[in-house]
C-alpha cells in the first residue's frame, strides 16, 4: 500500500513538474505587453498597441540590398492571403484562406503541423470579400483561430490538435469570421462579419482555457426592442437605442459587425474595437434617414473583464456609404501642443485620420489623409464630419471618392516612433452612389440599398478613361501631430498590402503587381524589391533568432479589391499562396509559379440563349457583379465569359440555380432568382462574351 501511494505521489510530482516546464506557445499578457520593444512578434499587430513597429535594426538601409530568401512554404489555397504570421519561441504560426492554420520552424521552414477546420465550401458565399483569414492568436500553450463559418477553435500549440471549439454565430445566418482573435486577461476576443447580407453585429469574450462565453456586447440595438441579457443592455437603453428610427434595419439586423480591429491598453485596462457599416448601407432605407445609428462606424472602448461600455467615438454618423471604422487601430504616446498625450489613431474608410484621447474618447484632431469628395472636414468642436449635401444621394446619383472599398481598408498601417510617422496603405477609388428605389430585403443576399446598375462600365471611351485614371494606390507617410503627409509613393494598382516599419529606418510593403519592397522610412525612396510572382496584400512582420533578423510575408492576392474591381488589378490567374521568409544573405530560390492555361472565349461552343439580355443586365449587376465584376469583367473568380457553364442553358442553371458548384463556394441563387432570371443573365453574359471576342470590351473599373 505504501509503495502504491509513494508511486502515485512520485507520478503526481513528476506530472506537475512536467506541466511546469516551458512548452510551445507560452504567451501571456506580460509578454504581449513587452513585445512592442523587443524582437518578438506575439500578437496580430506585434503587441497590444498594434503599432507594427519592430526595433530590430540588423536589416537596415546599409544592407537591405543584400536581402535574400531564407526559406519559403507553399499552401494548398489559391485565394487571398491576408494573415500576419506570429513567431513564439522559434515557431512561426500563420493562417491561410479557408481558415487553415500552419506551424513552422521559424529558422528552417520545416512544417511542424497543419490544421484544416474543413469549412463547407458553400459557406464561401457568405464572405463578401473572399474566404480570407488575417491570423491567429497564441496564449498559454494554445493557438486560436476564427473560421469563415463562425467557429472559434483552440488548438494545442505543439501538435495543432483541437482542444475546444465553439460556434460563435447562428449558423443559419450569413455570419463570417475573417479577423484575427486577440487574447486579453485570459479572454479570447472575437467579432464577426456579414453586414452586407443582413446580420446584427456583436463582440464576444470567451474563456481561453475552456471556451465558455464570458460576455457579449451587441453593437446595435435589438430590433425587437427587448434587452439581450448582455453587457451592452445598459448603454443600448441609455444611449444607442434612441439614435435609431423605424426602417429596414428591423428586418436586416442593422449590421455593425466588428470584423477586424482590436487594441488594448493594459494601464488604462481598456480594449478598443472598430465597428462596421449598417445594413442596408443606405441610411434613408435603414433608419428612415433619421438618427446617428450608434454604434455603426464607431470606435468602442470596453472593460475586458466584463464588456462594460466606457466610451465611443463615431467617425461617420448616420453612415450611408459602407464607411466602416473597422480599420486598423493603434495606440501611441505623442507630444501634441507641448503636452504628452495617450492617443488612439485610426485611418478608417471615410478618408479622415483621427487622433483621439484613448482615456476618454475625446477628439484631438482629424484631417483627410487623401483626396475625398463626400465631406470638407471634421468640426473640431462636435467631432462630426462636415458633409457635402450631395453625398447623401437622396435625389440623384453622386460619383464619390472614396467608394465602399474605402480610402483605407483592412490592410494594416504602421507607426514608427523614431520618425513619428504613420505609414498608411491608401486607395483612391470612385463609386457612384444611387438610392435603390426598388429595394426589398432578401434574407441571405446583399442588402445594401444602393443601385449597382449605375456602376456598370460606361460605353463612352473618354468617360471610361477619365474614371479609370482616378484609380490608384498609395503609401502615405503621415505626421499624426501636424496632420499632414510627409511623403507619398504612388502604386499602379489600388489594392496593395499592409505595412511594417523597423528600427533599421525601413518601411516594408508588398504590392498587387507581385512585388515586396523596402522604402526609406524618412524619405520614401525605394531601396530594395523582390519579385514575388504573385500579388501581395498581407502585412509583413519581422523577428530575430540566434542573433539573426528575419522578415516574413504572406503572398497571395485576393480579398474585396481583387474580387469586385478586377480590371483595376493585374490580370493573372489564381496562384497558390506562399509564405516568404528573408534574411541578409539568404540563398533560397522559390520556383516560378505555374502558368495555368487561360480559358478562351469560344463563341461557337455557346448555345444561343432565348433569354432577355436587357433584363439580364439588371439581374447580373444586382446579384453577380460584386464577385464577377461590372459588365462580367471579372477574371479572378471564374471569368463567366469563358466559362464552360456559359455554353448551355442546362450548365448555367446547374450552377446558378441547382448549386452544382456549391462545394467550391458558388452557392445556389435559387433563393433570389428564378430560372428565367438566371437565363436572362446568361443571355447578357453571352453579349459581353461577343464584345470581348471582338475586342470591344472596355477596360474594367472598380465598383468601389
Amino acid at each position: 500500500m505504501k509503495i502504491i501511494r509513494l508511486g502515485m505521489a512520485l507520478a503526481l510530482v513528476l506530472g506537475v513538474a512536467a506541466c511546469q516546464k516551458p512548452g510551445a506557445g507560452q504567451v501571456d499578457g506580460k509578454r504581449i505587453a513587452a513585445a512592442d520593444s523587443n524582437a518578438e512578434w506575439l500578437s496580430y499587430g506585434k503587441g497590444y498597441s498594434e503599432q507594427r513597429f519592430s526595433p530590430l535594426d540588423k536589416i537596415n538601409a546599409g544592407n537591405v540590398g543584400q536581402l535574400g530568401l531564407a526559406w519559403f512554404a507553399e499552401f494548398d489555397t489559391d485565394r487571398g492571403q491576408e494573415a500576419t504570421p506570429l513567431v513564439v519561441d522559434g515557431v512561426l504560426y500563420t493562417s491561410t484562406a479557408w481558415s487553415k492554420v500552419f506551424a513552422f520552424d521559424a529558422r528552417t521552414g520545416k512544417q511542424l503541423w497543419k490544421f484544416d477546420p474543413r469549412v463547407e465550401g458553400s459557406k464561401g458565399f457568405n464572405a463578401c470579400c473572399d474566404v480570407v483569414n488575417r491570423g491567429v492568436a497564441v496564449w498559454k500553450g494554445r493557438v486560436y483561430v476564427g473560421t469563415i463559418d463562425g467557429r472559434l477553435i483552440a488548438l494545442d500549440a505543439k501538435t495543432g490538435q483541437p482542444v475546444w471549439s465553439v460556434q460563435t454565430t447562428d449558423p443559419s445566418k450569413p455570419y463570417t469570421i475573417t479577423g484575427a482573435p486577440r487574447v486579453v486577461k485570459d479572454k479570447v476576443l472575437i467579432g464577426n462579419g456579414g453586414a452586407e447580407y443582413g446580420v446584427r453585429g456583436y463582440i464576444t469574450a470567451y474563456d481561453a482555457a475552456t471556451g465558455k462565453q464570458a460576455w457579449r456586447f451587441y453593437t446595435v440595438p435589438n430590433p425587437t426592442g427587448a434587452p439581450d441579457g448582455a453587457a451592452s443592455d445598459k448603454v443600448m437603453a441609455e444611449k444607442a437605442g434612441a439614435t435609431w428610427s423605424d426602417g429596414e434595419w428591423k428586418k436586416t439586423g442593422g449590421g455593425g459587425t466588428a470584423w477586424d480591429s482590436i487594441a488594448y491598453d493594459p494601464k488604462l485596462d481598456l480594449v478598443y474595437f472598430g465597428i462596421g457599416n449598417g445594413t442596408p448601407w443606405n441610411h434613408k432605407l435603414r433608419s428612415g434617414g433619421k438618427g446617428d445609428n450608434l454604434f455603426l462606424s464607431s470606435i468602442l472602448a470596453l472593460r475586458p473583464d466584463t464588456g462594460e461600455y466606457v466610451w465611443h467615438y463615431q467617425t461617420t454618423p448616420a453612415e450611408s456609404w459602407d464607411y466602416t471604422a473597422t480599420q486598423h487601430i493603434m495606440l501611441a504616446d505623442l507630444t501634441i501642443g507641448g503636452q504628452p498625450r495617450k492617443v488612439l489613431m485610426q485611418a478608417p474608410k471615410n478618408g479622415f485620420f483621427y487622433v483621439i484621447d484613448r482615456a476618454n474618447g475625446q477628439l484631438i484632431s482629424a484631417r483627410n489623409y487623401t483626396n475625398i469628395t463626400w465631406a470638407t472636414g471634421v468640426d473640431p468642436k462636435t467631432g462630426r464630419p462636415i458633409e457635402n449635401p450631395q453625398a447623401r444621394y437622396k435625389d440623384a446619383a453622386f460619383l464619390q471618392i472614396p467608394g465602399p472599398l474605402g480610402a483605407h481598408n483592412w490592410q494594416p498601417m504602421a507607426f514608427n516612433p523614431k520618425t513619428g510617422l504613420v505609414y498608411i496603405p491608401t486607395n483612391v477609388t470612385p463609386f457612384a452612389y444611387t438610392d435603390d428605389k426598388g429595394f426589398s430585403y432578401k434574407a441571405g443576399a446583399w442588402n445594401v440599398g444602393v443601385d449597382f446598375l449605375v456602376n456598370a462600365l460606361p460605353t463612352d471611351a473618354a468617360t471610361l478613361k477619365a474614371i479609370t485614371a482616378m484609380v490608384k494606390g498609395q503609401l502615405v507617410a503621415w505626421d499624426p501631430v501636424r496632420q499632414k503627409a510627409v511623403w507619398t509613393v504612388d502604386h499602379p494598382y489600388f489594392w496593395n498590402a499592409g505595412v511594417l516599419s523597423t528600427g533599421g529606418g525601413l518601411v516594408f510593403q508588398g504590392a498587387a503587381q507581385g512585388e515586396f519592397a523596402a522604402y526609406d522610412a524618412a524619405a520614401g525612396r525605394k531601396l530594395w524589391s523582390y519579385d514575388t510572382g504573385n500579388g501581395v496584400i498581407a502585412a509583413p512582420m519581422t523577428y530575430e533568432l540566434d542573433g539573426e533578423q528575419y522578415l516574413a510575408v504572406m503572398v497571395g492576392v485576393g480579398g474585396g479589391g481583387q474580387i469586385s474591381a478586377p480590371g483595376s488589378m493585374p490580370q493573372r490567374p489564381r496562384l497558390p499562396g506562399r509564405l516568404l521568409v528573408f534574411k541578409v544573405g539568404g540563398k533560397a530560390q522559390a520556383p516560378a509559379f505555374p502558368k495555368p492555361a487561360q480559358p478562351a472565349i469560344d463563341l461557337a461552343a455557346i448555345q444561343p440563349s432565348k433569354g432577355d439580355a436587357q433584363h439580364g443586365f439588371a439581374v447580373f449587376h444586382q446579384n453577380c457583379q460584386v464577385c464577377h465584376g461590372p459588365n462580367a469583367s471579372g477574371a479572378w473568380l471564374p471569368d463567366l465569359k469563358a466559362s464552360p457553364m456559359l455554353q448551355t442553358a442546362d450548365n448555367w442553371k446547374g450552377v446558378v440555380i441547382d448549386g452544382a458548384s456549391a462545394p467550391r463556394g458558388m452557392a445556389s441563387f435559387a433563393r433570389f432568382l428564378t430560372p428565367k432570371d438566371a437565363e436572362d443573365a446568361r443571355a447578357y453574359v453571352i453579349e459581353e462574351a461577343k464584345k470581348a471576342a471582338g475586342g470591344q470590351a472596355a477596360a474594367p473599373m472598380p465598383i468601389g
